[in-house]
């Protein structure tokens, strides 16, 4: 019998492999051919599809700002790709793949499973830009995936806000899965032995002020003075965005001994078995972020915002800290409590672990996704 064929559309070419790369060894696992669709693969992303059994394909997308005419050829483009490959379903994920790629295959009559993985900058109602952006995904969104045949949430937030705001109507076919899920053979549980003279705090992040950055550096300039033994870390890029903060500030705390600051690296789980407590103030409109999932993995106390998507990763007096979002008084107690509980510390670790193998195990997300794709082709 031929086999059905799922192309999958990022709008990047490394989330590929970063986050969808054990969804895609399970969908060839399970029967399936598989076509890789994003902007500009890179030749190391290419290899890796094409070890997996993936095959890759490249389509034009401007990934910031709109240009009607642009994003037209880009519908035409996914249209005429999804016809020469005779694809059967269609998984696009993140906001422009599965607006234009939602929109090309009911066009052609090919069914759509979408993954919402977070709302972004333009669903905080932080700015006025925010709010802009807000009326026109949301007017795209509600053009493009109301005839998906199911649109999977990573939080049920998300899905509420989509009903409140009419983007779907309540007959819309729509299921949960608990975020990318997390490797759990990839991000083993640490055994470290906690020092309670030297905790030490890590974020990983984009470094931008809406994923809470500048609240961390603010809380560790006044622990650090109060607790001179105490350490924090931060990975991550700047970019271009306004919100960005500067290079300049991070290797200035740096070289005042106030953070430990290494920029973008690719040994994430390194990092994380040296660390105590892991740390996402956020107040972006996360899915769930798999920052946080690859902390429980390795069994690190969490201490995050109770937002959408980051209140899923921790149970309170479980596994971490839930504290208010934009609150640096909630912060800096949060991070303090470890610092006077250390104890605290190993006992907490243990429940993030279980907690991952409990919710998170990419095995049980990429199961119920493709559970899905079964019933509809």
């Amino acid at each position: 019998m031929k086999k059905k064929r799922i192309l999958i559309v990022a709008s990047l070419s490394q989330s590929l492999i970063n986050f969808r790369g054990d969804f895609i060894k399970s969908l060839i696992h399970s029967g399936y051919d598989v076509y890789a669709l994003a902007p500009r693969h890179l030749d190391k992303v290419k290899d890796k599809l094409i070890e997996f059994g993936a095959k890759p394909l490249d389509f034009n997308l401007n990934r910031t700002g709109l240009n009607p005419i642009k994003d037209i050829q880009t519908i035409r483009e996914l249209k005429s790709i999804m016809k020469d490959n005779k694809i059967d379903l269609v998984f696009p994920y993140t906001v422009k793949p599965v607006i234009y790629s939602s929109i090309a295959a009911n066009q052609l009559g090919i069914p759509v499973i979408s993954l919402i993985t977070g709302l972004g900058f333009a669903f905080t109602g932080l700015t006025r830009k925010a709010r802009v952006l807000q009326q026109l995904n949301e007017t795209l969104y509600k053009l493009s995936i109301r005839k998906n045949k199911i649109v999977v949430f990573q939080n049920r937030d998300d899905y509420q806000l989509f009903l409140d705001r009419k983007i779907l109507k309540k007959n819309n076919k729509v299921a949960f899965v608990s975020g990318s899920g997390v490797n759990l053979n990839q991000f083993k549980f640490r055994k470290n032995k906690i020092d309670s003279n030297k905790i030490s705090f890590l974020l990983v992040s984009r470094l931008i002020k809406e994923k809470g950055i500048a609240l961390f550096l603010n809380a560790a300039k006044v622990l650090k003075e109060k607790y001179p033994e105490s350490e924090y870390h931060v990975i991550g890029a700047t970019d271009k965005s306004p919100s960005s903060i500067k290079e300049e500030e991070l290797k200035n705390l740096h070289e005042q001994g106030i953070i430990v600051y290494y920029g973008k690296q690719n040994n994430i789980p390194e990092h994380l078995y040296n660390r105590d407590v892991f740390v996402l103030p956020t107040y972006y409109r996360e899915g769930v972020p798999r920052s946080i999932l690859e902390a429980l993995s390795v069994g690190l106390p969490i201490i995050t915002t109770y937002t959408p998507g980051c209140k899923e990763t921790v149970k309170k007096d479980y596994n971490g800290i839930l504290i208010k979002p934009q609150n640096i008084d909630a912060l800096i107690n949060a991070m303090e409590y470890f610092l006077i509980n250390s104890d605290k510390i190993e006992e907490m670790g243990i429940n993030s672990r279980n907690y991952a193998e409990e919710r998170f195990d990419v095995n049980i997300v990429n199961s119920d996704i493709i559970e899905l794709i079964s019933k509809e082709i």
